[in-house]
């Protein structure tokens, strides 16, 4: 049986030569995304800045949104938002934390039931504290951090720490980017997108440890072959199975977001944004880093004497 392959098994591109140029892409795009993260900031969802979430259906036909913004801002209740949710007769109302404590949000949910009344079905009532929603901040973000570590940590121990080093910045790159997409974006950030962040890390480490992994091979079969060419025979061999895995991944996460409705649109756009970064951190971050860092293998055999196995 034979396998698919996307790239030919001769191809021989001069990644390491490109890198002249996609580091100074990225550690643009590193400094726009912290900027706007500093400036911006994030469009923090319910489970971050507290406040209540109403998910309704309307039993008698589509939503008139311009009429329930009406209904509702006539309330008095701060900041909230309308939008649709899947279905034309579904909607999301999100309100901001009332002053008041826990009576205060509940008063808020009781003065949304009066005004629309038994012509709607709540699907979805939550109100979120302050107190919970700073935990959940902190937990999400603790989270991040300790999986960076523990990649830091399982790298080393499986190869070496420039291979360490090297992960560890290309995860850092997809996060911080992956971060500033969503300032930019204002998408709704949420502990879904906290899920989709870590998500993405295993991903991208996914891909760097098979390009690591092929790298020190063919570091103990090439002992004389110059680094940048050790790296782009590495990355050329393992081209294929990264691109078959991106692509077959992408047309599950492009499904997801064209038909899995908006409870998970912002996760599936994010992964797909995600999977798209750290493929290319893969190639054009984790790799070229090992160039700075002087690695090169001890053992191994010194001639070079046929070429490293394709996947």
């Amino acid at each position: 049986m034979r396998h698919i392959r996307f790239v030919p098994d001769d191809t021989n591109f001069k990644f390491m030569l490109h890198r002249r140029w996609t580091f100074p892409i990225s550690v643009i795009l590193m400094v726009v995304s912290i900027a706007l993260f500093a400036g911006v900031g994030l469009n923090l969802g319910i489970d971050f800045k507290g406040g209540t979430l109403i998910e309704m259906k309307n039993k008698n036909g589509p939503f008139d949104i311009g009429e329930i913004r009406a209904t509702v801002g006539a309330l008095g209740l701060g900041d909230f938002q309308v939008q649709e949710f899947g279905a034309p007769d579904d909607v999301l109302i999100r309100i901001e934390r009332q002053q008041g404590g826990e009576e205060a949000q509940q008063r808020a949910v009781f003065l949304v039931r009066d005004a629309f009344g038994d012509t709607v079905d709540y699907r979805r009532v939550e109100v979120v504290g302050p107190r919970v929603s700073g935990e959940l901040a902190r937990a999400g973000t603790i989270a991040v951090i300790a999986a960076l570590f523990a990649v830091l940590i399982y790298i080393w121990f499986r190869f070496e720490w420039q291979f360490a080093v090297g992960a560890i910045a290309a995860l850092v790159h997809d996060v911080i980017i992956t971060i500033g997409m969503f300032s930019a974006m204002q998408i709704v950030f949420s502990l879904s997108s906290i899920a989709a962040i870590l998500t993405i890390v295993g991903y991208s480490l996914n891909d760097t440890v098979v390009v690591y992994d092929r790298v020190r091979e063919t570091l103990r079969k090439y002992k004389k072959r110059p680094i940048e060419g050790i790296l782009d025979l590495a990355v050329n061999q393992t081209l294929s199975r990264t691109t078959l895995t991106s692509v077959t991944t992408l047309l599950a996460l492009i499904s997801l977001y064209i038909f899995g409705g908006e409870v998970i649109r912002s996760f599936t756009f994010a992964m797909i944004f995600g999977i798209l970064i750290g493929t290319y951190s893969s190639i054009f971050i984790a790799a070229p880093v090992l160039m700075y860092l002087n690695i090169r293998e001890r053992g191994g055999d010194s001639e070079e004497s046929g070429e490293a196995q394709t996947v």
